[in-house]
């Protein structure tokens, strides 16, 4: 038992180089903005900048404390690539709250709507753009600003997971699994499947309720909005806009609720070739991860900005599931959390099981 506790801790984490490596050249490039002046993404520089929480920052400052934020990060994550050590207790405390600040500002702070809608139009961009429809400037769909918020959004991932990586290490933990040979009852993957269950119908519902309304404006039902906003809507052609990203929302849902069903553990019999076996566990968790990150981004920009409540005229049927959107993307977390308790198995690193 004492060997295998100590083991994970002489491990030396594969994810934090990467993290320091990736911070460290967007703490540089914001060092150049600093100097130069230019190629600050946000602020006057975001036509989106009225949905992102960093309009709070005023755009001079936002280049020197992004490189600072940044290049800070870096050797933070650098310091934990090694083998863990035994830290003081107020550093420990101290390194892992800056860790988890940063990765959280920037994996869920600093991407905004932008992200999830790129994410619901994907698809549509890319199979329809050698047809040459839709009929879209795509140098101004895929701008400098967005491949930021992208950036953002990968660079809190990998911090997170650096960060978690070492705070399992330093704990006497595993650094893959987290366990650490006591038994924790809520992780087990009888638990797993009661609570995961909530999780996921909770996940799958809400967005189905965003595209119900969607779908009635796309069918011409002024549901929760006024006639004239909807006539608007359909003149301009954002109503099938809002009909591609509910169609986007049903599709996710039923996707959500394949966390707790067979089908997804197994793929599905009319799946030729892939019919009976076994669905990779990462083929569930990282696309289920990175829309509950995606969306809970997206609302915090969302549900603060003024003139969306403008826009919708306060709370109606409109906004009430679009005020679940944080609901949302914690629960398809925790869904995708469930799933990889119930189907993780044994570590191939501790050996535990």
């Amino acid at each position: 038992m004492t060997t295998a506790l100590l083991a994970p801790t002489r491990h030396r984490s594969r994810t934090a180089p990467l993290a320091a490596g990736w911070l460290a050249l967007w703490g540089v490039l914001a060092l150049i903005s600093t100097r130069t002046g230019t190629g600050y993404p946000f602020g006057a520089g975001d036509r989106d900048s009225e949905a992102n929480l960093l309009r709070l920052v005023p755009a001079s400052a936002g280049p020197p404390l992004f490189a600072a934020v940044l290049l800070t990060a870096g050797v933070v994550a650098l310091a934990m690539s090694g083998p863990a050590a035994h830290p003081s207790r107020p550093l420990r405390v101290l390194l892992l709250g800056y860790g988890w600040a940063v990765a959280f500002v920037l994996a869920v702070v600093v991407p905004d709507t932008r992200v999830l809608i790129m994410l619901g139009y994907a698809p549509i961009l890319l199979l329809g753009a050698p047809f040459g429809w839709p009929p879209v400037d795509y140098s101004d769909v895929f701008t400098w600003t967005l491949l930021c918020k992208g950036a953002a959004m990968a660079g809190g991932v990998l911090l997170g997971l650096a960060v978690l990586g070492w705070q399992r290490r330093t704990a006497g933990a595993c650094a893959v699994c987290g366990r650490d040979g006591a038994d924790q009852g809520w992780t087990t993957p009888a638990a797993a499947a009661r609570w995961g269950r909530w999780a996921a119908w909770t996940a799958a519902v809400i967005p189905t309720l965003y595209a119900l309304t969607r779908f009635a404006w796309a069918a011409g039902v002024p549901l929760g909005i006024s006639r004239d906003f909807l006539d608007e809507m359909h003149r301009t052609g954002l109503v099938w806009a809002g009909a591609g990203l509910g169609a986007f929302a049903v599709v996710g849902a039923v996707l959500t609720l394949g966390l707790v069903r067979p089908w997804g553990e197994r793929f599905p019999g009319w799946m030729v070739g892939l019919a009976g076996r076994r669905v990779p566990v990462a083929l569930a968790v990282v696309p289920a991860t990175l829309v509950a990150l995606s969306v809970t981004a997206g609302s915090l920009g969302l549900l603060t900005a003024h003139r969306f409540w403008e826009l919708v005229g306060g709370l109606s049927v409109t906004t009430l599931p679009m005020l679940l959107w944080p609901l949302w993307g914690i629960a398809l977390g925790a869904a995708a959390y469930a799933y990889l308790l119930r189907r993780r198995g044994g570590c191939r690193r501790c050996g535990r099981s």
